[in-house]
């Protein structure tokens, strides 16, 4: 597979996702950079706006496993990773493996469950490994979050730390649909029976995990200028000095955006990044990994408002 047959895969696979997820081009093509720069996504956004269901469409496009976990205050950490049950016929003890285990995980609403729950997921985010009881399980090279969470229902929640934060490579923001959007949605929910399944059917499965490895091998080939690393290491940097942030982007946000700026020029067909590319995925990949403070909150800043400043601010390369 050469750049370009790859720039013509992925411009399909964004189509075909965009037949059962309408209105939302912009997400997807972060979720599918999320998916090939080997990081994972943390969606916020109103109930009702396709979470689950571009959860679904990925899968189908794909041909990956897909769980779900609905995450609540009483859910415990082996409800999520699994636990190792006594067997009476055999007399050993055998492990009953949990929704983790599988290739892409919908996180539905985690900032419901207890911070002991939520950090059940840390591990598996960061090395694609469980733990229990001592014995590590491999999750495999495809195993992808795609977490949601409820900004305006904040009653019974608990905020996601830092630490996990840092994991997700974006955070994206998932908006209601323009008007005319919305119309075709309904419209098109109307030629079906009224009680016909709503799920992503009739999605033609373009990828597979061996074209995906191809893929990811494809995107390790692409290197970037000197140039383009250290505009992203300045704009990192930056972060930590300005006066309208408490605490800044690490080192791992700096490779985390150098890595989906790699994705983003490999889905373009080109063989390096440019400012551009890093500009376009700043907000995504560091919104979620500063803290805003104290004065800044009371004046009604935002993170987006404090990091485009700074992309304003630092001189991108020529």
């Amino acid at each position: 597979m050469d750049l370009e047959a790859f720039r013509q895969l992925v411009a399909a696979t964004r189509s075909e996702i965009g037949k059962a997820v309408r209105g939302q081009d912009a997400l997807i093509d972060l979720v599918l950079i999320s998916v090939f720069a080997g990081g994972h996504c943390l969606l916020e956004g109103p109930p009702g706006t396709a979470k689950t269901l571009l959860a679904r469409s990925f899968s189908e496009v794909m041909s990956l496993d897909f769980r779900r976990i609905q995450f609540t205050p009483d859910l415990m950490p082996g409800d999520v990773l699994g636990v190792n049950l006594f067997n009476f016929q055999t007399s050993a003890f055998h492990l009953t493996k949990g929704p983790v285990f599988t290739d892409i995980l919908l996180a539905d609403e985690i900032n419901r469950a207890p911070p002991k729950t939520q950090s059940a997921l840390l591990q598996a985010m960061n090395e694609r490994m469980v733990t229990i009881d001592g014995v590590d399980y491999p999750l495999g090279p495809d195993f992808f979050v795609l977490a949601t969470q409820n900004p305006i229902e904040q009653h019974g929640t608990y905020p996601l730390p830092e630490a996990q934060l840092d994991r997700f490579l974006f955070k994206l923001v998932v908006d209601f649909p323009d008007r005319d959007t919305e119309i075709d949605i309904l419209a098109r929910h109307a030629e079906r029976a009224v009680q016909a399944e709503r799920r992503a059917s009739d999605i033609e499965r373009l990828l597979s995990a061996e074209t995906l490895a191809e893929g990811k091998a494809l995107i390790d080939g692409i290197r970037l200028d000197t140039a383009i690393l250290a505009y992203i290491v300045d704009l990192v940097r930056a972060t930590r000095s300005d006066p309208d942030i408490l605490h800044g982007a690490s080192t791992r946000a700096a490779d985390a955006l150098a890595a989906a700026v790699r994705v983003k020029a490999a889905f373009d067909g080109r063989e390096y990044g440019l400012p551009d590319d890093v500009q376009a995925l700043l907000l995504p990949a560091l919104r979620h990994r500063i803290m805003l403070s104290p004065a800044a909150e009371i004046e009604g800043r935002t993170a987006e408002e404090v990091l485009t400043n700074i992309k304003n601010r630092v001189s991108a390369p020529r």
